[in-house]
């Protein structure tokens, strides 16, 4: 008789502690140096080398499996159809709250995954360039709910996923501008047929009500071969995006062209105050209600603790 607790029974994840996890890196080559790593890490991400080595390499080698085996699929699904003079990219997509370090994950998988052999190359793009345009999301007043799942043009990011999908050239992504805090108008950047593509976002593994009709609709993530979710808790994550905000405004939002100008003069009361007020009203709200409740739909998630490294794996098995 199994005695296991029902959520043992259930659970479709296998997670590894650090350590274990660690191990599974087997004979994979480190091919950043110390200062590419540096880099890639965003405000207040503690990335080094270590971390590379323990959670990103195994990951990479696991990705490098995982690729291998939906081109073998792919080729075999082509040559059952008749098709030919295709290109199918293998689609990584990366999800998690405000705060938590996806940007630094997708810049450290893509470039990892750009230096395997023979060379793949590797795309990323970030769902903020699909969000509506400020004058947009003012009309429909919907400015407080910027990254909310109803702030994006979620057609234009289905055509962008399915156009890169059939393998079509030169696809066109909208560029975002955190400095200026919306789209900037007539700047886009080109995909041309990745071998990878990794789509970074808050909302990317998010889904809605199906149709009672039995029509299909089609998510974001059904395009995704493979998906991270960057996980900690919420105290941690509301005392990272308070730390970001004091460092941003002591540096960027010093810019003239910055949107939150307004705050560079705040005293760090003050700047606490209002970051707290923002996380509570706005960010908080969207990871309750939109991001969080996507986290079992990923293949993978990465939980990290308050000091920003990534204390346990869980890797989906069913």
């Amino acid at each position: 008789m199994d005695v296991r607790a029902e959520q043992q029974l259930y659970d479709p994840y296998r997670t590894f502690s650090r350590a274990d996890w660690a191990k599974l890196r087997d004979d994979t080559p480190m091919t950043l140096t110390a200062d590419e790593v540096a880099r890639m890490r965003s405000m207040h991400d503690r990335l080094d080398m270590k971390e590379v080595e323990e959670i990103y390499l195994p990951l990479s080698r696991l990705l490098s499996d995982y690729v291998a085996a939906a081109q073998r699929l792919f080729i075999s699904q082509r040559r059952f159809l008749g098709i030919r003079d295709r290109k199918m990219p293998f689609i990584i997509g990366v999800a998690g709250s405000v705060a938590v370090g996806k940007s630094t994950t997708a810049r450290v998988l893509q470039a990892l995954l750009a230096r395997w052999s023979p060379k793949p190359k590797v795309d990323l793009v970030t769902t903020d360039g699909f969000l509506y345009p400020n004058a947009t999301l003012e009309r429909e007043g919907l400015m407080q709910k910027k990254g909310f799942p109803e702030s994006y043009d979620l057609r234009a990011l289905l055509s962008f996923l399915s156009d890169v999908k059939a393998g079509r050239r030169s696809v066109q992504a909208p560029v975002y501008s955190h400095l200026t805090y919306d789209i900037i108008p007539n700047k886009t950047i080109e995909i041309d047929q990745p071998d990878i593509l990794i789509v970074e976002g808050l909302n990317v593994l998010q889904t809605s009500r199906l149709p009672s009709d039995g029509k299909a609709i089609p998510f974001v993530s059904d395009f995704f071969d493979f998906s991270v979710y960057i996980d900690a808790d919420e105290k941690v994550l509301q005392d990272w995006y308070v730390e970001r905000f004091l460092t941003l405004r002591d540096t960027a939002f010093n810019d003239p062209r910055s949107y939150f100008n307004r705050y560079a003069k705040l005293s760090d009361a003050e700047a606490t105050a209002k970051a707290l007020s923002i996380w509570n009203t706005t960010n908080l709200v969207n990871l309750r209600e939109n991001v969080l409740p996507t986290r079992p739909r990923a293949t993978l998630i990465l939980k990290k603790g308050g000091e920003h490294i990534v204390e346990t794996v869980s890797l989906r098995r069913l």
